[in-house]
């Protein structure tokens, strides 16, 4: 920024008091180079209306009401975009959680008939856990037989359907049967 040359400019004066321009805006915003830009956009804004100042020694009180003007103005956009980034936020958020169950949703529609054709026993098992969410405890205490006992046929059981599944579905089963493709 070039300046006049007469030391009673106001914008020689403006200029010679950078520095205290700066830690006024520093002390608002809290933040070295967002006060230098706010001080940088105040200064590029403002020299065309110095020369319309009615009292060009008012320069320096009307040049602080700009930078606190500024100031605030610069509040006031950081908080308007961290409520849009707020809002962005929490509507992915939701996205992302209603994908979560619409995967889960889809599955293999082989899970459910593959199933109903294991061993009773498996079925039941799978069933009363994975479907009902039922505990491996509980699920022994319903059963009658022990905690281990119940947890070696849910292992066994899992085994089973996961051997039924690739010999039905192949490939989509090695690939989790997410989004079922086959024929079944």
């Amino acid at each position: 920024m070039t300046t006049n040359d007469d030391p009673s400019s106001p914008l020689t004066q403006l200029v010679a008091m950078r520095d205290e321009f700066l830690a006024f805006v520093l002390g608002r915003v809290g933040d070295r180079a967002l006060a230098e830009d706010i001080l940088q956009d105040a200064f590029a804004k403002s020299v065309e209306r110095l020369s319309s100042l009615r009292q060009p020694e008012s320069a320096t009180a009307w040049f602080y009401r700009v930078l606190r003007n500024a100031s605030a103005e610069s509040y006031r956009r950081r908080d308007a975009k961290q409520r849009a980034l707020d809002t962005v936020a929490a509507q992915t958020a939701v996205a992302f959680e209603q994908l979560a169950l619409d995967e889960v949703a889809v599955g293999c529609r082989c899970v459910g008939r593959v199933a109903d054709s294991l061993t009773p026993n498996y079925a039941t098992a799978l069933t009363r856990i994975e479907v009902d969410g039922l505990s491996v405890k509980d699920f022994a205490a319903e059963q009658g037989i022990t905690p281990n006992n119940a947890a070696v046929r849910v292992h066994r059981a899992r085994a089973a359907l996961a051997r039924e599944l690739a010999e039905c579905c192949g490939a989509c089963a090695s690939l989790g049967c997410g989004d079922c493709t086959c024929e079944g």
